[in-house]
């Protein structure tokens, strides 16, 4: 069972559900349909849950590997709890300006940081057949 995968998995799809939001609701007060309309507030939304769905996807594949190689459940909670703070410090930081904010440098790193080390845990789990 992957129960601290899923535990992860269901705040990062509450997480994409609220940055769909943003997006209906800009749309919505700008009456915006389609594409974006050349709104920059809607264009930077979209930019931020692109990323989101970039990332998340082989973050939580890798994290749900590592829990079903049976690591410790402590490892496995530290590296999802880092995913989940690293996609809310991008969109957080994204969010607010489309130039570099430490919100979106921190979150970007602390991402890949993540991804890098669940590749490299989920490498080392299988050269040695645990």
């Amino acid at each position: 069972m992957l129960i601290i995968t899923a535990l992860y998995a269901g705040l990062l799809g509450l997480t994409f559900i609220t940055l769909s939001f943003k997006i209906v609701g800009i749309r919505k007060s700008k009456s915006i349909g389609i594409g974006d309309g050349g709104n920059e507030k809607l264009q930077l939304a979209c930019r931020v849950q692109a990323n989101f769905a970039e990332y998340v996807p082989i973050a939580l594949i890798l994290l749900a590997i590592l829990e079903l190689n049976s690591w410790a459940s402590i490892y496995v909670h530290i590296i999802g709890a880092s995913l989940v703070i690293g996609r809310l410090l991008h969109a957080w930081g994204y969010g607010q300006s489309s130039g570099t904010s430490l919100g979106r440098v921190s979150g970007t790193l602390v991402t890949w940081i993540v991804i890098i080390a669940l590749s490299g845990l989920n490498i080392y789990s299988a050269i040695l057949g645990l």
